[in-house]
């Protein structure tokens, strides 16, 4: 009877010490940390604010709240422009940005978000992540004492609201367009005039006639910022950028400074929000797209003028911008060869699948 009692006792005792020991490291005396994020949007916009706010959320689950990050609207913290200076120079912690509305400090940060006819969201992940894209970058970003992470992708986007109908090449002429990141210096060589113009802004300048056209996202942001109601004209594709993917990007001394299971825990925020972000625009696009028609928005495709000159003015900007920038012509050859692979892969399974299908389903509604 007592070697019985002493056994359990014993058993017990062994369970408690065992389940002591398998507690995380977080728990255990490890300093709780607060950090603040910048964003470059307004709330109103679900999608993109509301993936960086639960990024945050996120971290603060995965860390027992130990790791608290909070998310800011555009402007509150710091201006539209300075987000990436301000993480540079550590006045922030980390933010939540199209990294190409920073292309004034360096142009090779194109191949963060996306290049014009560039990859698609997956092949972007897939160079990324396997491709050698994240050490590229990371190596780019290190000058200026900042380590990036992907935490979101719109996919493909729309080719923006326009005032006046576009119906060939000569209609780009003079025009002003609210445009950020690499396809704005695409479209200067086709004779439009690139105006970056923070998203909060974008409908009062159309309204007012300050700009002639605005490209944000898509549908289900386009709806959003009322769009449609003083730009009619809704052109189609998005050829600025392949994809768009969302960088966090984070002051190098913070992340040094966070313990191994708060990286870890980051980590995994942002590769949750990479994923989630594309899938949210994906289920919500197609009756944002179907509502914008019904309340007038006139759906159009760029003449095939426009796209031709488009694309052959993106791949002689590239070439410009490998002969007068190091990191961008580092990268370049590298992201072209990969591209080039994806593109013959696609083609094969991919494209003639989904062109197949789409035709098909399209005939049966």
């Amino acid at each position: 009877m007592q070697r019985r009692r002493f056994l359990t006792q014993a058993i017990t005792a062994t369970g408690a010490g065992l389940a002591t020991v398998g507690l995380p490291a977080i728990a255990q005396g490890t300093p709780a940390v607060r950090w603040r994020m910048s964003t470059g949007w307004p709330k109103s916009l679900d999608a993109m604010y509301g993936s960086a706010d639960e990024l945050c959320k996120r971290v603060s689950q995965l860390t027992d709240g130990k790791f608290e990050i909070r998310a800011f609207p555009g402007g509150e913290l710091v201006p539209y422009a300075q987000n990436m200076e301000a993480v540079s120079n550590g006045t922030i912690e980390c933010n939540h940005v199209l990294a190409t509305a920073h292309l004034g400090t360096n142009t090779a940060i194109a191949f963060d978000t996306g290049l014009s006819f560039g990859l698609n969201a997956r092949q972007q992940n897939a160079w990324v992540n396997y491709g050698g894209g994240m050490k590229l970058l990371r190596d780019m970003y290190k000058q200026y004492n900042i380590v990036n992470f992907v935490s979101g992708n719109v996919g493909v986007q729309m080719g923006g609201w326009f005032r006046k109908e576009i119906k060939s090449l000569a209609d780009l002429k003079g025009l002003k367009m609210r445009i950020g990141g690499i396809g704005g210096m695409v479209l200067t060589k086709l004779g439009a005039i690139p105006q970056q113009i923070p998203p909060g802004d974008i409908y009062p300048s159309l309204e007012k006639g300050t700009i002639d056209a605005a490209e944000w996202i898509g549908p289900y942001d386009d709806e959003k910022l009322g769009l449609n109601k003083v730009a009619p004209y809704y052109y189609s594709p998005g050829w600025f950028e392949g994809s768009a993917s969302i960088t966090t990007m984070v002051n190098d001394k913070a992340w040094q400074a966070l313990p191994p299971a708060f990286k870890a825990a980051f980590e995994c925020a942002c590769n949750e929000q990479a994923m989630k972000m594309l899938a949210n625009y994906d289920a919500h696009n197609p009756a944002a797209l179907r509502k914008l028609v019904a309340g007038g928005a006139k759906l159009a495709y760029f003449p095939k003028d426009v796209m031709q000159a488009a694309y052959k003015g993106s791949q002689e900007l590239w070439g410009e911008l490998s002969a007068k920038n190091p990191d961008f012509a580092k990268i370049y050859p590298q992201w072209k060869k990969f591209q080039q692979d994806e593109a013959s892969w696609f083609r094969v399974a991919e494209n003639a699948l989904d062109n197949f299908t789409f035709n098909e389903v399209a005939h049966q509604s």
